[in-house]
């Protein structure tokens, strides 16, 4: 089944997406643009369906543990060490590609929107994809020290959309840090 997978990531103004295993701006909050994070990967567009999260292994423990598993989702995690899913994980996939088959076959009835949250190699594979790709990217438009990076979204391969149903338009702010809400979607060949 080909559906359009999604990528969720809010980044600095070098791509900058992590520092030291939190976001680069920890430890200030930005409660609204983790709303914006939970609506749109917690909102199931079928009614009875679940959205899914895949993300890394250091994503799902760079996770504080009282909110683990991301609730109202499927979470899967990837990782090539563990043998048994890390505690609170629906399920554990050894790499991107068998997340995606255990979605399409074991989670078939129960699977809606599939979301990457992270990190920075699994960006990359969704990148590189083929087929449906959205990126819904927060512009954080503060530089802050980040050790972990998003690939460059090649305009070569990804337009910016003008805008997407429930994506905030205009430019947000939170604790003196300014942001926009941008949603890139993949150019087919």
């Amino acid at each position: 089944m080909s559906r359009v997978l999604n990528g969720i990531v809010a980044v600095c103004p070098d791509l900058g997406i992590g520092m030291n295993g939190n976001l680069p701006w920890h430890p200030v909050r930005l409660a609204n643009e983790f709303a914006h994070f939970r609506k749109m990967t917690a909102t199931s567009s079928a009614e009875g369906k679940q959205n899914v999260v895949i993300m890394g292994r250091k994503t799902w423990f760079s996770i504080p543990e009282r909110n683990r598993p991301l609730s109202n989702r499927i979470n899967i995690v990837l990782s090539r060490e563990c043998k048994t899913p890390p505690a609170g994980a629906h399920h554990l996939a050894s790499d991107f590609s068998s997340a995606l088959r255990l979605v399409d076959t074991q989670l078939a009835e129960t699977a809606d929107q599939v979301w990457i949250i992270g990190g920075s190699s699994l960006y990359k594979e969704l990148m590189e994809t083929p087929g449906t790709i959205r990126l819904f990217v927060t512009r954080i438009l503060k530089r802050f020290e980040s050790d972990t990076f998003l690939p460059e979204i090649s305009p070569d391969k990804y337009r910016l959309l003008p805008e997407f149903p429930g994506v905030p338009s205009g430019l947000q702010e939170e604790n003196g840090i300014q942001y926009r809400f941008e949603v890139y979607e993949s150019i087919q060949p």
